[in-house]
């Protein structure tokens, strides 16, 4: 199976915006395991300005853009570093690929991104992406890595796209502020009542929220490609995901002319 696997700030990062060591270690660990198992994983890695933000000392994430911009130079340094050290370990080599809007809406460009991503998988290794934030802005860019990692998914021609949140699905109502919502276990369609499901952006360190998620999902289901959100405080749910258990929501790709395999 080929699968893209979307972290996000909360789940690399503590609250302070220090590195969380023990969640971002299994994450690498199981990960590595799955590759072993034969499965071609490409993950799109939130974690830039947070971990800047906290290598940087800074109280709060930097709210204008040459801040959050700086912030994610020093942080995207320190991100790959780690993924490198860790999956290493595992002796699995790691790829770092920036984008932009640019990269993936000219198709030229888009074209030789494909081309990196699929002579990468061909040699084994894990390409992390991530946009370029240190040049593109809000005005710009892609904006979220939710909508990056359905980007990604269908460059790719993934036949499953995870995205990890802090969250552990689609529930039918806010459950930060209903203690009465229920998880969505499956989503065959993105119609006008899911979509008026979603909320606001997510943790403070993070940019992205239902409303993103939701857009990552149109582009994947589209494309036939499945789509599972799911809670990454504990990384060893992808182990489950992968053998086709139910997990968090999982949202059902077009299926016509599409002859990938379920999650």
């Amino acid at each position: 199976m080929r699968a893209v696997i979307k972290v996000g700030t909360s789940t690399l990062t503590h609250g302070t915006g220090q590195l969380n060591i023990r969640r971002v270690e299994e994450l690498c660990r199981v990960m590595s395991d799955l590759k072993n198992a034969g499965h071609e994983l490409i993950m799109v890695s939130s974690g830039a300005i947070g971990m800047g933000r906290g290598k940087l000392g800074l109280h709060e994430r930097p709210s204008d853009i040459p801040g959050k911009q700086a912030a994610a130079a020093v942080g995207q340094c320190e991100l790959m570093y780690v993924y490198d050290k860790q999956f290493s370990e595992y002796h699995h080599n790691v790829a770092q690929i920036l984008v932009t809007a640019q990269d993936v809406e000219d198709p030229v460009r888009r074209q030789n991104f494909e081309n990196t991503l699929f002579r990468l998988l061909e040699w084994n290794a894990l390409p992390i992406i991530n946009e370029n934030d240190t040049v593109a802005t809000a005005e710009l860019g892609i904006g979220d890595n939710d909508t990056l990692a359905g980007v990604s998914a269908v460059c790719a021609r993934a036949d499953l796209l995870v995205l990890l949140s802090d969250i552990d699905g689609l529930y039918d109502a806010d459950p930060r502020k209903n203690p009465d919502a229920k998880l969505i276990p499956e989503v065959p369609e993105i119609t006008p009542e899911v979509e008026a499901l979603a909320g606001g952006s997510g943790s403070s360190l993070g940019t992205g929220g239902m409303t993103t998620k939701l857009t990552a999902a149109r582009l994947a289901t589209e494309a036939g490609i499945d789509m599972i959100i799911a809670n990454g405080d504990h990384p060893t749910i992808l182990y489950d995901i992968f053998d086709g258990k139910p997990v968090g929501t999982h949202f059902l790709g077009k299926r016509e002319g599409s002859n990938h395999d379920n999650a």
